[in-house]
């Protein structure tokens, strides 16, 4: 007698929006996680066709929920905004993410590292960027063909897929858009929209100024019988 063993019904397995992890270990993988994920939304926020995610639970492969990654950022070219309780490829055109970061911690073991590492290779990223703040270093991989091979020299890459520029300095990880602008933080940003907002006041008020010189000098003249548009 032989028995057939029964596939289970796709349409019934559960792909949880949690994997019970932290989003990071301590404040500093938090802020660079934060950091690059709000500036690569602000890159791409004219572009409807570009979903940007932090710590989004990616799933590959439909019917198996025990292949999953969340990577720290990811950006996935061809599909809308909006809201995602999880990543499921096959829902989404079945296009993987192309680009993913991760921040090394503390807490990250190199086992679960080269596992992640396998599943980012196999289901299709093009470009993974793992940056080590302790240490300050980047490291980057391409696809090449069925294989994501290691980038050379990441200080002063442009990534393909994203067109931004990667530095190190002492400070640590530099990121700059297309054009050369530098990523920055939401505290910096309000901070250069605050700095943007007093300037273009204290225009305003230079010009008010000047109209109020004018208007007394024109009176002045018309008070001498002098007709300021005849001059």
């Amino acid at each position: 007698m032989v028995t057939e063993l029964q596939s289970p019904d796709k349409s019934k397995i559960i792909y949880p929006d949690d994997n019970g992890e932290p989003m990071s270990d301590n404040t500093e993988q938090f802020r660079l996680i934060v950091w690059i994920k709000e500036n690569l939304e602000l890159l791409f926020a004219n572009d409807a066709n570009v979903f940007v995610a932090g710590n989004l639970l990616w799933y590959p492969v439909e019917g198996n929920n025990k292949i999953s990654q969340a990577p720290d950022a990811m950006v996935v070219f061809g599909r809308p905004k909006g809201y995602r309780g999880s990543y499921q490829q096959w829902l989404e055109d079945n296009i993987p993410p192309q680009v993913v970061f991760e921040i090394w911690s503390p807490g990250n073991r190199l086992t679960p590292m080269i596992q992640k590492f396998k599943v980012y290779e196999r289901y299709g990223v093009e470009e993974y960027y793992l940056y080590d703040p302790q240490n300050v270093e980047l490291t980057g991989w391409r696809r090449v063909d069925d294989e994501l091979e290691a980038i050379e020299q990441m200080d002063g890459w442009t990534s393909p897929r994203l067109g931004v520029r990667f530095g190190l300095s002492d400070s640590g990880l530099e990121m700059f858009g297309p054009l050369g602008e530098p990523f920055v933080s939401f505290v910096e940003l309000a901070q250069l929209r605050q700095q943007a907002e007093t300037r273009a006041q204290q225009a305003e008020s230079l010009l008010e100024q000047e109209r109020s010189r004018s208007q007394a000098l024109e009176l002045r003249l018309r008070e001498m019988g002098i007709d300021p548009n005849q001059l």
